[in-house]
């Protein structure tokens, strides 16, 4: 059984996140499995990202060092992903390309979604 079950960020805006997340995450191949209006459940069998309101009703904000990483079986997703996401509002937080610091194939981008959560998508293979 994996570590984590599920992740969960947050959004102020279900009309504009849902959209976002529809498009973006496709590029990785990962589809909406679950839409209850105030929130979205992600994944390819069993939904592990979800985005929504959040459950006290305040506004939501992203974690400050917190950031959730999607897997990419190919870079050209990762190159795919980052390029959706710009083109959706998302901003920019680290343009595709080797990581090295990381590991020698750690191949990746990250960017921040239009509520400021900071999302990145990683491919190991060369």
């Amino acid at each position: 059984m994996p570590v984590i079950s599920h992740v969960s960020v947050g959004s102020n805006d279900m009309k504009r996140a849902k959209p976002f997340y529809d498009a973006v995450l496709a590029t990785l191949g990962y589809k909406c499995l679950g839409d209850y209006g105030e929130t979205a459940g992600y994944g390819t069998e069993f939904p592990e990202f979800w985005v929504g309101q959040p459950h006290d009703g305040g506004k939501a904000a992203p974690g400050n060092g917190t950031h959730i990483c999607f897997n990419a079986q190919r870079r050209e997703q990762v190159d795919n992903f980052h390029a959706k996401a710009l083109e959706l509002g998302g901003a920019d937080d680290g343009k595709p390309g080797l990581r090295p610091e990381y590991t020698p194939d750690y191949y990746a981008a990250f960017v921040r979604d239009p509520d400021g959560n900071k999302i990145e998508a990683v491919c190991f293979v060369k």
